[in-house]
C-alpha cells in the first residue's frame, strides 16, 4: 500500500537556534542534520544559529575518520556511508506528534566506534524510524566530533583551547542541552529523556554520568557492550604539551604558531599525528584519542568511582556472548564428535580442557563446548563490575546477556553489535536477524524490555520473566536467547577459571586464539 507523504503541509517549527521544517512519512514527522551547535578546531561548541526556515530533510555531515572506510563484514553488520566534515554538530529525530503537550519519553543514541570512528547513521539498524513508530517514543540520534579532532589537549597553549581534550563530549552535552530546551516542539518530554549507545556509544554513556554539565539533562541510560576494564582501555590523563609540541615540530612551526593547526588540513594533520604519536606513548605520554580526566571530566568510573549524582540514574547494562569473535568458523559445531571438540578447545586450555568444559556446560548448558572459545572476556566482567558499583550506590540497575546464536557460519554465537537491531526494533533491516519463530518473539521482548525502561526506569513487562535488579550482594543476569531467563551470577565460577588459566585479556590475544582455532 502506497506509504503517505508531506512536506508543504508541515508546520515549521520555532527552536532556540532558528526555524525549521521536516517531513511527514508514513506516519511519522523526521528532521534530518538539525545543527545543534558550532565549532571551530579544538574549541568549544556555541550554540547554533541560522536565519530564515531550514530545512532538515538531509542527514548532516559525520565526523572525519583518521582511516577510509573500508566495507568489509556486511552481513554481519551492515552499514552506510556518508560524507564527512569537521562540522558535524548535528542530530536527527523521529517523532509521531509535533503537539507540545505529548510528553512523549526521548531516547538519544550516542553511536559507536570507540572515541574515533563511527556517525549516527553508520550502521543500518541504528534508524529510528522502527522504535519510533512501534513505541510512543521521540527518537535522536547525534554526530559529534571524533578522534583527534574530538579529543586532543591543547590547553596549555591558550584559553581559547580550554577542554579541547574533551571536545567530542561537550558536543554531546552541547546536544542535550538543544534537546532539553527544544524536545517539546517534537512532542518529547525533557524531563523524560534516555540515553543509550553500544560500545564506544556505551562508554559515552558512562562518560556523561562522570560530567556535572550534563546532569539534569538525562534521566536513564542503557550501556550495551561499553563498559571497558581500565586496563584494557585507560583513561587519558596529562596533558597535550608534548604531543602538541612534536606537532608543531613535524610542521617546522614555532609555539607562537599554535593557530596554524585550526586550518592545516585534516589529514595532513593526521598524518603527523600518526608519525609523532607512538614515540610520545611508549613512553607514556599523552596522546589524546579519549576523554581527559579533568576538572569536566571524572574518568571511567571502574577506576575513579561515580559521581555521587550519577547514582540517582537507572541503568540497564549489558553485553553479548562473543563480543569479539567476528572470525567465522571452518567447521559446523553441531556435526563434531565429543573427541573432535575437545581436541580443538585443547588448542586453547591445554591439560585444563575437561575442566573448562565442564565449567562452561554449567554456566551454558545449551550452548555447544566449542562456544567456549568465544566467550567475551572484554565486557561481560567490566559490565558486571560497574552494575555492581552502581547498585551499592542505591541505584536501580539492571543486567543482560545476549547469548543468540544466528542461522550463519554453522550457528555462530552473538558477536559486537549483533543485538542492536532487537533493541531498535530493526531486525526486518539486518538479515542475518531472519531466523523463524525466534527473531520476532525476541525482539518483542527485548524492545519491550528497552521501553519500558525508557517509560519508567524499570524493564519488567508481560513478555518476559521478572528481573529483577542488581543489588551488592547478587548479580541477576536476563539472558536474552531463544528462551529468555533470569540467572543468578552464573558465570562468575567460569570466568575465574578462566582467568586463572589464560592471561588478561587483550584484543590481540583473542584474535591470536581465533587464528589457533581456525
Amino acid at each position: 500500500m502506497l506509504k503517505t507523504f508531506k512536506f508543504d503541509d508541515v508546520p515549521v517549527l520555532n527552536t532556540t537556534s532558528g526555524k525549521l521544517k521536516g517531513y511527514f512519512y508514513d506516519g511519522e514527522y523526521i528532521f534530518k542534520g538539525i545543527p545543534y551547535a558550532h565549532a571551530d578546531r579544538f574549541q568549544m561548541p556555541v550554540e547554533s544559529k541560522w536565519e530564515g526556515v531550514k530545512e532538515a530533510t538531509s542527514y548532516g555531515f559525520v565526523c572525519p575518520l583518521m582511516d577510509q572506510d573500508t566495507p568489509n563484514g556486511e552481513l554481519l553488520v551492515p552499514h552506510r556511508y556518508w560524507p564527512q566534515d569537521e562540522h558535524c554538530q548535528n542530530l536527527n529525530i523521529w517523532t509521531k506528534t509535533l503537539d507540545k503537550e505529548a510528553k512523549n519519553p526521548v531516547v538519544v543514541w550516542l553511536h559507536g566506534g570507540g572515541y574515533f570512528a563511527g556517525s549516527s547513521i553508520e550502521q543500518v539498524a541504528y534508524d529510528g524510524f522502527n522504535m519510533c513508530m512501534h513505541a510512543d517514543v521521540v527518537v535522536v540520534s547525534i554526530n559529534h566530533r571524533l578522534n583527534i579532532l574530538g579529543y586532543l589537549d591543547l590547553s596549555p597553549f591558550g584559553d581559547k583551547y580550554h577542554n579541547s581534550g574533551n571536545a567530542g563530549h561537550a558536543d554531546m552535552v552541547a546536544a542535550l542541552k538543544w534537546i532539553h530546551y527544544n524536545i517539546a516542539e517534537f512532542g518529547g518530554d525533557p524531563d523524560n529523556v534516555t540515553i543509550f549507545g553500544q560500545s564506544g556509544g556505551g562508554m559515552k554513556v558512562s562518560d556523561l554520568m562522570q560530567i556535572s554539565e550534563a546532569y539534569g539533562l538525562f534521566h536513564k541510560g542503557l550501556i550495551m557492550s561499553g563498559v571497558a576494564d581500565v586496563n584494557m582501555l585507560p583513561s587519558c590523563t596529562g596533558n597535550g604539551h608534548d604531543i602538541v609540541i612534536a606537532l608543531l615540530n613535524e610542521f617546522g612551526w614555532k609555539e607562537e604558531e599554535i593557530e596554524k593547526l585550526e586550518t592545516v588540513p585534516y589529514y595532513d594533520l593526521v598524518k603527523a599525528y600518526a608519525k609523532v604519536s607512538p614515540a610520545i606513548a611508549k613512553n607514556g605520554g599523552y596522546i589524546g584519542g579519549g576523554p581527559l580526566v579533568n576538572d569536566y571530566y571524572r574518568g571511567n568510573p571502574l577506576g575513579y568511582g561515580l559521581r555521587e549524582e550519577a547514582h540517582h540514574i537507572p541503568v540497564m547494562i549489558g553485553s553479548v556472548f562473543g563480543e569479539f569473535s567476528f572470525a567465522p568458523s571452518t567447521f559446523n559445531k553441531m556435526e563434531l564428535t565429543k573427541d573432535t571438540m575437545e581436541e580443538i578447545i585443547s588448542k586453547v586450555y591445554g591439560d585444563r580442557t575437561k575442566e573448562m568444559i565442564q565449567a562452561f556446560a554449567k554456566a551454558y548448558p545449551d550452548k555447544n563446548p566449542t562456544d567456549l572459545l568465544y566467550v567475551d572476556r572484554a565486557m561481560r566482567q567490566p559490565s558486571k563490575r560497574l552494575a555492581k558499583m552502581h547498585a551499592e550506590g542505591g541505584a536501580n540497575v539492571y543486567l543482560y546477556d545476549f547469548t543468540l546464536e544466528f542461522p550463519v557460519m554453522h550457528s555462530k554465537i552473538a558477536w559486537h553489535c549483533s543485538d542492536i537491531p532487537f533493541f531498535f526494533h530493526n531486525i526486518d533491516k539486518v538479515e542475518v536477524c531472519s531466523i523463524p519463530e525466534v527473531s520476532d518473539k525476541l525482539q518483542d521482548q527485548i524492545f519491550g524490555a528497552f521501553m519500558s525502561f525508557v517509560k519508567t526506569g524499570d524493564p519488567n513487562h508481560e513478555k518476559l520473566p521478572a528481573w529483577p535488579k542488581v543489588t551488592p550482594q547478587q548479580e541477576p543476569t536476563m539472558i536474552f536467547d531463544r528462551k529468555c531467563e533470569v540467572r543468578m551470577n552464573f558465570d562468575d565460577a567460569l570466568y575465574e577459571l578462566i582467568d586463572s588459566i589464560l592471561p588478561p585479556f587483550s584484543l590481540a590475544a583473542i584474535m591470536e586464539t581465533q587464528d589457533i582455532q581456525h
